[in-house]
């Protein structure tokens, strides 16, 4: 058996495989929800997430990870760029995440279901890491030395302190979820498109790492464990397999006949007769050609003929004489 690649094809989403859709939206809205009222009423204490803070600069340093402020720095060539990258900070994260569930949802929904369970497990695990280990942005470090260009250029969704933010909580910035839901929206999107533009897609979380260290709201290592988090929950979490895979060949392979049954198949098979002076009760014996393991018919006024069977590799002239003899 052999197998014929073929391209990939768009197909059409398996409407069975769907989940109901207020149920989907009542779950992923409560469990935002859920998310948020978590992050706030877990706000921690201040001097120890400052005291985790200057401890991850520190083990940065010691791992030679390149300082916050060299991103930093490409950002505030101009008031434009580092405008468009807090923009980008405040507007893009979630909006673009909601678009990845109801793109899958509508037109992956086996997908769907996958991508929604990895997301909510990272997040649930980012909300425990929040609780366990508050930590202040680099932006609010002293040590660091980075500018807070939320606050100096706008806009930001942060309030001016953290002790008179009552909308956020600014002491989770480990892990970051803009980094490990730009990432599952790109591995969602290229396990689930076929397109061969679909590896573009990794854009987007390299865009949402330079600017969440850019503008000095996350470190290196708040990324790390971001990514960290999200290969453990897709390494339990399994992706759908592929729609055109089996388990007897690859994806997008199709079983085809070999070239012997494609022989075989195409020739006719040839009839078996009693060779002249054969003994009465001998078993006939086929003609040099005929198919092994083809049963014999008696014809009516006519010689015997094998009946239609699977077809089978020709006999030798040599096979035949020697069963004659």
């Amino acid at each position: 058996m052999t197998y014929a690649r073929t391209e990939p094809t768009d197909q059409e989403p398996d409407i069975r495989a769907r989940p109901p859709l207020v149920r989907e939206f009542l779950l992923v809205a409560g469990l935002f929800v859920v998310y948020k009222l978590g992050r706030v009423a877990v706000g921690g204490d201040a001097g120890k997430a400052f005291r985790n803070a200057g401890s991850v600069w520190d083990l940065e340093r010691v791992l030679r990870l390149p300082e916050e402020g060299a991103a930093q720095g490409l950002l505030l060539h101009g008031e434009p760029l580092i405008h468009a990258a807090n923009t980008y900070y405040a507007a893009v994260h979630f909006p673009a995440t909601v678009l990845f569930l109801v793109w899958l949802y509508w037109r992956r929904p086996r997908h769907y279901l996958w991508a929604r369970r990895a997301l909510a497990a990272l997040t649930a695990a980012a909300l425990a890491l929040h609780l366990l280990f508050p930590l202040a942005p680099p932006r609010l470090l002293p040590a660091a030395a980075l500018t807070d260009t939320g606050q100096v250029y706008g806009p930001t969704v942060y309030g001016q302190s953290p002790a008179t933010d009552t909308m956020a909580n600014q002491f989770a910035a480990m892990p970051s979820l803009h980094v490990g839901w730009a990432v599952m929206v790109a591995v969602g999107l290229i396990a689930a498109s076929r397109s061969r533009w679909r590896w573009v897609w990794l854009l987007h979380p390299a865009l949402t790492l330079l600017v969440v260290v850019g503008t000095a709201n996350h470190y290196w290592l708040d990324a790390i464990v971001a990514g960290a988090l999200l290969a453990l929950a897709l390494a339990v979490i399994r992706p759908p397999r592929p729609a055109g895979a089996t388990a007897a060949g690859p994806r997008g392979a199709v079983p085809t006949a070999g070239p012997a049954a494609v022989r075989s198949a195409a020739s006719p098979a040839a009839p078996v007769v009693m060779s002249p002076g054969a003994p009465v009760g001998e078993p006939p014996v086929p003609e040099p050609g005929a198919p092994v393991g083809a049963s014999v018919v008696a014809s009516p006024g006519g010689p015997l003929v094998p009946e239609s069977g699977p077809a089978a590799e020709p006999v030798s002239e040599t096979v035949a004489s020697g069963v004659a003899r």
